[in-house]
């Protein structure tokens, strides 16, 4: 009850910034319009919105499993062989000297204006911060756990899996919180280059009829979204580890 006091307590704090923010520059509604303009735009834009929404919606959590099944395969087998490690990890290091965002449009070329162009990107940004996090988990393994499983005879294969992997899910839950609030980005960035739907289409659309509320409307939503995401994902990673 607390902690939802204080949530309430930092968003009416923040409309209330703005209004004043409003209020004391005389901003015009195309350069910032007030929250009750944002707010009632959208209500009577809500079916247009969520039409979007869910194509976002989408794009995010198709990229943010493909990403965690990839990242999470990728840790491993840099963890199990150091042949795999002194290839990927040059490679991993590599993907992010290049700007992801500079990927876009080539993801578009190749891919299309559809939905994968765009799960793509959400893949690629979430790829490092996941396989990183897991993998320096993996080789983070308490020394004694593993010189007992050798002293009684365990193969590599079931070290691996019965006590690096469970004792290295904690670093994998911190990567996929990262990834539940790069993801959205990703897709963002992808409907920005080329897209015919989703919520980041929606606001460029806005923005160039000068429907500024409308724009801040659809962020809004995204903001909300993503931190509903987060907090199902740190929900799930706490449940997993009280059971």
């Amino acid at each position: 009850m607390t902690r939802t006091l204080r949530i309430l307590g930092t968003v009416l704090l923040a409309l209330l910034v703005w209004q004043a923010v409003v209020t004391v520059f005389a901003l015009p509604r195309f350069i910032l319009p007030g929250p009750h303009l944002v707010f009632g735009t959208l209500w009577t834009s809500r079916a247009l919105i969520a039409e979007h929404a869910w194509v976002t919606v989408t794009e995010v959590l198709l990229g943010l499993g493909l990403g965690a099944a990839l990242g999470f395969a990728s840790a491993i087998v840099m963890a199990a062989s150091p042949v795999a490690r002194s290839l990927l990890r040059p490679m991993l290091v590599f993907s992010q000297a290049v700007p992801v965002f500079a990927l876009a449009p080539i993801l578009t070329l190749w891919l299309g204006y559809g939905l994968w162009s765009k799960v793509a990107m959400a893949l690629l940004i979430i790829y490092f911060p996941v396989t990183s996090a897991f993998f320096d988990a993996l080789m983070r393994t308490p020394t004694g756990w593993l010189e007992l499983a050798r002293v009684i005879g365990a193969r590599p294969a079931r070290i691996l899996w019965h006590i690096r992997v469970p004792a290295a899910l904690p670093g994998f839950a911190s990567g996929l919180r990262l990834a539940a609030v790069y993801a959205p980005i990703g897709a963002i960035i992808g409907e920005w280059v080329g897209a015919s739907r989703g919520l980041g289409y929606l606001m460029l659309l806005a923005n160039g009829r000068a429907k500024i509320d409308l724009m801040f409307a659809a962020l809004i939503v995204l903001a909300v979204l993503t931190l509903l995401l987060h907090a199902a994902i740190d929900a799930a990673c706490r449940r997993m580890w009280e059971s």
